[in-house]
Formats: C-alpha cells, structure tokens, sequence
C-alpha cells in the first residue's frame, strides 16, 4: 500500500497518508462541490489500510472549515477509523482548532460523541496547511 499527498486548494484540504508510519493528516478547508468524489479516494485507502496496515494509526485533522456536505464525509472517515480501531489497530485522532475557534471545537466534539476511540483535543495559534509556502508543516 502506498501513501500520498494530496495539495490544498480553495475549496479542499491538503491531505498527507503515510500508511507505513501510521500517519494521516488532514488539514485546511473544505467546501468542494461534490465531496464524496473528492474524498472517495481516502475513504478507499482505509479500506485498504484497514486490511494491511500497521498496528496503529495516528489522524491530525486541522480545519479552518467545512460546509455540511464535507462534514457526512467526515462522520464516514471517522467511521471507517473506528472500524479499524475495532480490527485491535489503536487509532489516535488529534482535533486541532485555532485559539477561540469554538465552532470548530465543538464540530470535533460532536464527531467524537459517536465513536469510542482516543480523541484529542488541542487548540493552536493558526491552522498551517501542508504545501503552503508561506506556512511549514
């Protein structure tokens, strides 16, 4: 199984998958048009992942937003984590949100309340998206 990066644009997140390390991040906005087109390809590498993948499985999601189209996408990727935290692979999801950004905190708070697996909740000074130039990792 390989990983990938997937760039940030306007409307959807950068997306890094190590699946060698256990590492997904997420991290930006996202509002495309059709997120279950843009999305189904992460949706799959869990799938896979789910299969062969290491013991355990670290998910940072950083969000600056998501429009409510983005957010049944993200219920079923935390889903499909469950499910694999279920398989005995320990998944860690780390929310980040921006210093007072309660909405944003709230949103991960709601998305935890429906699984049972270790979440983490931190807040930072601003979301830095991968592959920005201004902005590091």
């Amino acid at each position: 199984m390989k990983g990938y990066f997937i760039r940030s644009s306007r409307v959807t997140p950068s997306i890094y998958f190590n699946p060698t390390k256990g590492i997904f991040d997420m991290r930006g906005k996202s509002s495309p048009e059709n997120p279950l087109a843009f999305y189904n390809y992460v949706l799959e590498s869990l799938d896979s992942y789910a299969e062969s993948g290491t013991a355990s499985m670290t998910a940072n999601l950083a969000f600056e937003y998501f429009n409510t189209s983005s957010s049944k996408c993200l219920y079923i990727f935390m889903k499909k984590l469950s499910k694999i935290d279920e398989m005995g692979k320990k998944v860690i999801i780390n929310w980040y949100f921006e210093d007072g950004d309660e909405d944003m905190k709230e949103a991960g708070e709601d998305l935890c309340s429906f699984f049972d697996m270790e979440f983490n909740f931190m807040e930072i000074p601003e979301i830095k998206v991968l592959g920005e130039e201004k902005q590091s990792a």
